[in-house]
């Protein structure tokens, strides 16, 4: 065996695409389609890029197994890492076939640990060949890049993910811990239903700072609270405000309140409590902005992910990094019941927008509206 730390990695290229367009996934090549049509960019290479970046000075220590082109091997040799292809892709795009084809060569040269950049439905291509093959047991950790982050298996950030292999190189002790592997309906998803189910799991690092729990589903059930919190909501906005509503039942509530149309998972337009506009890209709200003219009058209300705490990067890809640099910070209306944050057990909130500088600026505390004239202060951090 080698002396060198055997890292496989695997790229899903078109992981996330279907993010900032509004089309709620990625699976399925009807859905990269119309992506792409809707001028959708990838975003899967430059997550994983974030990640690696943090290994480049451990790179004599390397030895990388990967896929050809997108899948892995253009990206090491664009940084300099000395990396192999030991699959070449079958088909143009990659397929989730390509996915399985390409961990199923991994697990053959006996790779110390996996990477992969994707979301729940790459996890779950490689939890299906990993699960055959009991018998070749295999570490593997996860960089998020798609739309939906539910499995337990991937980082809360791609620098987090470079962290735990940094770790791994440099000799620290790092236990191992079985994950679950969750996906949702696609389908039931873009309908505004969140229908999560377990198809497995699979054996990562257990660094609980540097990886995400599984997602808490479900709606908030206390009524009174959300009510509460909606009133305080609506008694800050000023009929000149440009109101952008991000997705989550939290949120769901308070235009209940005003009486407008939600898309629980989408992010929508309010002014005035009157609806503007319903599911919007990135590009559309950035252009719903634009036409406003006044930052001072842009704000943004949003709910953090329960379990996880994300409050960017995780299902609101529509709240790009140019968008959110337009919203002054004290425009950013944080709602959350105090069970949600108590769920969090003193973990911070993770800002994950893809754009690091971007997320140091919005590191710090943040007042969070638990009620009505109710509000807690709590940490926004980059556990990387």
């Amino acid at each position: 065996m080698s002396a060198k730390f055997r890292l496989g990695l695997l790229i899903n290229p078109y992981a996330g695409i279907g993010g900032s367009v509004a089309l709620k996934g990625s699976d399925g090549a009807d859905i990269r389609h119309q992506a792409l049509a809707k001028g959708a960019k990838p975003q899967a290479q430059l997550r994983a890029e974030q990640a690696l970046q943090l290994l480049l000075p451990y790179k004599d220590q390397l030895e990388i197994f990967t896929a050809a082109g997108e899948m892995g091997l253009a990206l090491c040799q664009s940084l300099g890492l000395n990396a192999s292809a030991i699959y070449h892709p079958q088909q143009t795009p990659t397929e989730a076939s390509d996915t399985q084809a390409a961990v199923q060569r991994m697990l053959d040269n006996e790779i110390d640990l996996l990477l992969f950049a994707g979301g729940d439905g790459t996890a779950r291509d490689i939890c299906a060949v990993v699960e055959a093959e009991p018998d070749k047991a295999i570490t593997v950790l996860g960089i998020p890049a798609g739309c939906k982050i539910h499995s337990g298996v991937y980082c809360v950030t791609p620098a987090a993910a470079g962290r735990v292999v940094e770790d791994l190189l440099t000799g620290k002790a790092v236990s191992l811990m079985d994950a679950d592997v969750m996906d949702i309906d696609e389908q039931a998803f873009r309908e505004g239903r969140v229908r999560a189910r377990r198809f497995g799991e699979m054996t990562i690092p257990a660094e609980l700072q540097y990886v995400q729990s599984v997602k808490i589903g479900g709606q908030e059930s206390d009524e009174l609270v959300l009510d509460d919190i909606a009133d305080h909501v609506i008694e800050q906005l000023e009929p000149e405000d440009l109101c952008l509503m991000g997705s989550g039942s939290t949120v769901a509530a308070v235009m209940a309140r005003m009486g407008v149309v939600n898309t629980l998972l989408g992010v929508d337009v309010v002014q005035d409590q009157a609806l503007l506009a319903n599911d919007q890209t990135a590009e559309q709200l950035l252009a719903h902005v634009a036409k406003h003219n006044d930052p001072e009058r842009v704000k943004l209300v949003i709910t953090l992910i329960g379990g996880q705490g994300h409050l960017f990067g995780r299902g609101n890809q529509q709240l790009s990094p140019a968008l959110l640099k337009q919203i002054k910070r004290q425009n950013i209306l944080l709602v959350a019941s105090k069970a949600k944050l108590s769920a969090l057990n003193g973990r911070p909130l993770i800002v994950d927008t893809g754009d690091a500088d971007l997320n140091r600026q919005l590191c710090g505390t943040i007042a969070v509206i638990t009620g009505y004239h109710d509000k807690v202060l709590y940490r926004i951090a980059s556990p990387a």
